[in-house]
């Protein structure tokens, strides 16, 4: 009888194929130390993609180790293609200070094939940063915190003149006043732009009139917290666009926001023709069962893959109707891939529906009543295609973490899952699902379903604020 095969004896074009599965940067480290062949793979998968996230331990100590290597090794920092900076240290002598930003200096500017940077910590980004950003070659996607006051000067933002996506946090007043000059100076490449505010004044119809005429190509726009943006001022930006758009988030927008009218000027203009991704809120004064019958008209042509709806804040009192939920599977189930609902009690029968006939669903998120949990794994087993699943508790029961009785129930639902379904989650807790066979006694295999760490560096989508 022939041996069995070794790992070594792989075809070396299979590694590639084996190292993109392994995601947590700790095990690329040590997939580099196995030799030059692992080597040569897993050091582009390990330094293509870096991310600092304030709840990594020690991240702001990581922070310091990354740009001094950065900065020490041109050669690694070459390999950098995407630049997430979500914590930094602050509150540091002045000395300390200085040795940092002259480590951050020098680690960007080696980076010379940056495509993508992400840089929110507040107080942190500075204009010696932008200005080394700005000579960023192949730099065309930015997303920063726009709070400038005492940190940075606005007027360098429309330097970055090659960027396809945008994204402002919290942008200040000035920010929001540089904003038409900035995106005037993209030229018309502006693919996507989101601006997310905390029920900012500052982002109004005015404003979006302003940059209407600059943003030709755009293809994804995302509005959060945005109490003066009407239907008046998103229908300037969207009916100057030329092919019509791919994503529209329209989160926490005025209450006068007429979705009759905005329905309307869309269904007339062919406006969503395209559009396979749509992100919604309704707020406590909101008529659902009107507002409702205006979206499905909203969406009615569009070839939707992915629906996401919430509330407002806090507010728990409204039910996503059983009938919005079957005539949106109705008309776009052949091809939705995600559905997320947040914030908003649905029934188990709607979610049975959306299990059943969406065949291509891969992430389902979802507001369960405790008394329905039993009743999700079945719902869930119908689902071909699923990925992704996270549950969440009404909001008037809280959202504490997981607790035994409740990570048994989880794990009882995952079981029920088909083998697709890879993660699994409940209210502020993400879960892997992972399969592993067992030999029985009797010589009979079984299939053993756990839950273990999520491992994936990157944010959970379901926990994204503007999901996309």
């Amino acid at each position: 009888m022939n041996a069995l095969a070794k790992f070594e004896d792989l075809p070396f074009d299979l590694l590639p194929l084996v190292v993109q599965h392994v995601v947590r940067p700790a095990h690329l480290a040590v997939l580099c130390l196995v030799n030059q062949a692992f080597y040569a793979f897993a050091i582009r998968l390990l330094y293509e993609r870096v991310f600092i996230y304030a709840w990594h331990r020690e991240a702001k100590a990581k922070v310091i180790k990354l740009f001094r290597t950065l900065a020490d090794y041109p050669h690694l920092a070459k390999l950098v293609q995407q630049l997430v900076i979500r914590d930094f240290p602050k509150a540091l002598q002045s000395e300390e200070h200085d040795t940092i930003l002259a480590l951050c200096l020098s680690g960007v500017s080696n980076c010379v094939n940056l495509r993508a940077c992400t840089w929110t910590r507040h107080g942190s980004l500075t204009s010696r940063v932008l200005e080394t950003l700005v000579e960023c070659p192949k730099l065309t996607e930015l997303e920063i915190n726009g709070q400038h006051n005492n940190f940075y000067d606005p007027r360098i933002l429309p330097r970055f003149a090659n960027l396809r996506k945008l994204s402002l946090i919290m942008p200040s007043g000035l920010v929001i006043d540089t904003l038409p000059n900035w995106i005037r100076s993209t030229q018309g490449n502006l693919r996507y732009l989101s601006l997310i505010c905390k029920s900012s004044t500052r982002v109004t119809d005015g404003v979006l009139h302003d940059i209407a005429p600059f943003v030709p190509n755009l293809e994804n726009f995302y509005l959060v917290g945005c109490p003066k943006v009407t239907h008046e001022g998103l229908w300037a930006v969207l009916s100057g666009v030329s092919s019509g758009m791919v994503g529209l988030g329209m989160e926490a927008l005025s209450t006068a926001f007429d979705m009759a009218t905005f329905s309307d000027r869309c269904t007339r203009a062919g406006t969503l023709s395209r559009m396979r991704s749509i992100t919604l809120t309704v707020d406590e004064h909101t008529s659902l069962t009107v507002w409702q019958q205006h979206v499905l008209s909203l969406l009615a042509s569009a070839p939707l893959q992915q629906f996401h709806i919430s509330t407002v804040g806090g507010h728990v009192n409204h039910r996503l109707n059983d009938e919005f939920c079957k005539a949106i599977v109705t008309t776009h189930g052949s091809r939705l891939t995600r559905f997320s609902v947040h914030r908003m009690r649905m029934s188990i029968q709607a979610i049975a529906d959306i299990c059943a006939r969406c065949i291509a669903l891969q992430q389902l998120f979802i507001v369960v009543e405790q008394n329905d949990l039993d009743s999700l794994g079945p719902c869930l087993a119908n689902a071909p295609s699923l990925r992704a699943v996270h549950v969440n508790r009404p909001l008037d029961f809280g959202s504490e973490d997981v607790s035994r009785q409740s990570y048994d129930k989880i794990l009882g639902i995952a079981r029920q899952c088909r083998p697709t379904v890879k993660q699994f989650g409940f209210n502020t807790r993400v879960f892997q699902v992972e399969r592993s066979a067992v030999i029985e006694d009797d010589g009979s295999v079984r299939t053993e379903v756990t839950l273990a760490q999520y491992e994936n560096p990157e944010i959970p989508e379901q926990f994204l604020v503007v999901r996309t």
